[in-house]
């Protein structure tokens, strides 16, 4: 299993206020490297998480790894949505996407990649801090008995579902 992460989509789930300055961005990037190693740990998957450097970044691509996570600068101009769409078509059905840009998330379902939303993996990591072993247990039904074959996911509710029991 390979969690591909839209770094800043999953931090700004978490911010109390949407401005930062950088030491402070700084400190919520080293904390959520740290977050993903320890679930890195518990899950054995690998991890890479890619932020935006196309305002202030490099002129190329800076990769580096810290604590057993790969982190992915994209360079000057470019956006983190095109280097997870780059990842994804290298990695395959393989991956997970973490994010919750609608764009993004298009282009992964098309390549029948699972996607999770920044916020379902935020709460998984913060319960897995706890060892916490199930916390989405999905209601199926909605309520109410359904019947014939409408019952059934479809297809990305199954890619997703399945996503979610390996996190």
């Amino acid at each position: 299993m390979h969690l591909i992460i839209d770094g800043y989509n999953l931090l700004h789930v978490s911010f109390s206020s949407p401005h930062v300055n950088s030491v402070q961005l700084q400190w919520e990037r080293d904390r959520l490297i740290d977050q993903l190693s320890t679930y890195q740990k518990l899950k054995s998957c690998e991890i890479t998480v890619i932020f935006d450097g196309w305002q202030g970044g490099w002129s190329t691509e800076k990769r580096e790894r810290k604590k057993g996570i790969e982190l992915i600068f994209s360079k000057l101009g470019e956006k983190a949505d095109e280097v997870i769409k780059r990842l994804v078509r290298e990695k395959g059905s393989g991956a997970i996407v973490i994010t919750s840009d609608r764009e993004v998330s298009k282009f992964a379902e098309k390549m029948d990649v699972a996607v999770i939303s920044s916020d379902q993996f935020r709460e998984k990591i913060e319960q897995s801090e706890f060892n916490v072993d199930k916390i989405f247990e999905e209601e199926e039904g909605g309520g109410f008995k359904r019947k014939g074959p409408s019952r059934r996911l479809s297809k990305k509710e199954k890619r997703k579902k399945a996503a979610l029991k390996k996190l």
